[in-house]
């Protein structure tokens, strides 16, 4: 089925499918294993699915967002066209401060010169260690979605709420060694929730595997508590670890190196939102 969100009288369709199916096998003592039917994602080889997630799959269909990161940074226009001519409705634009994350990146000018020239859904990803203070300028460039960091001390609801009442979707963040937990207290708060699977700062790094249980969690609490917000992994996403992230109830995939060194970006959007 097919979703859609409304930005300025142009419509965002949220392309996905219906996921992969699971079957229940009984081995040893009768103790149930599951056994994944596989389409066309792929999953980690050292994967173990845990058993509590088996109806925890996200209600969401599949984004996968392109992050402008690993774009050509000397014509970030051209790079938006090409995520566009993959059939995708979203981009992911990671802003670092060079404080809270150990590079620079582009300010709220340049999220507006791309605004001009794209209708993408832009999913805007604050790296700052003051968020709080910027996320009215780059709702005013044209941010759809403004994600925050929970490591910083600053009012995180009330930034939230904000965010949120200037007609904004919002989400936190946590980095990949922070509790799950630090996002619990703002999840009503959240149209998604951003987990880094890797450090963040720099494209090109692994995929963190324990950063896994932590997506069980969140899709736990999104059915527990009656959320509705997407659950995003960004860092080391590729055709061999994002099967075991929406296996998990992760509907949002961020893939930078990947993506734009896919040889074909369309096959590598269908199979990573398989």
């Amino acid at each position: 089925m097919a979703a859609a969100l409304l930005r300025c009288g142009v419509q965002h369709p949220f392309l996905g499918s219906n996921g992969s199916n699971m079957i229940l096998l009984f081995g040893h003592y009768g103790i149930p294993t599951r056994k994944r039917i596989q389409k066309q994602d792929a999953v980690l080889a050292t994967d173990t699915i845990s058993l509590n997630i088996a109806h925890m799959q996200s209600s969401h269909e599949k984004i996968l967002a392109p992050s402008i990161l690993a774009g050509d940074h000397a014509d970030l226009k051209s790079s938006l066209k090409e995520i566009e001519a993959a059939g995708l409705s979203w981009v992911h634009l990671d802003i670092m401060d060079g404080h809270f994350v150990p590079n620079l990146t582009f300010g709220p000018q340049t999220v507006k010169a791309m605004r001009s020239a794209s209708n993408l859904f832009f999913d805007v990803h604050l790296m700052l260690d003051n968020p709080d203070k910027f996320v009215d300028a780059f709702i005013d460039a044209g941010a759809d979605q403004v994600t925050i960091h929970v490591e910083p001390d600053y009012p995180i609801t009330d930034t939230l709420k904000h965010i949120r009442k200037r007609g904004c979707k919002c989400g936190v963040v946590l980095n990949p060694d922070t509790p799950v937990e630090a996002a619990k207290p703002y999840l009503a708060e959240c149209d998604i929730v951003l987990l880094m699977t890797v450090q963040p700062g720099f494209g090109g790094q692994s995929f963190r595997e324990d950063i896994l249980p932590k997506m069980e969690t969140l899709a736990k609490w999104r059915e527990e508590l009656s959320l509705n917000y997407r659950l995003e992994v960004d860092g080391g996403v590729d055709l061999s670890t994002a099967g075991s992230c929406t296996a998990r109830g992760v509907d949002t995939l961020v893939a930078g190196t990947a993506f734009f060194t896919a040889e074909d970006r369309k096959a590598f959007h269908a199979t990573v939102t398989a």
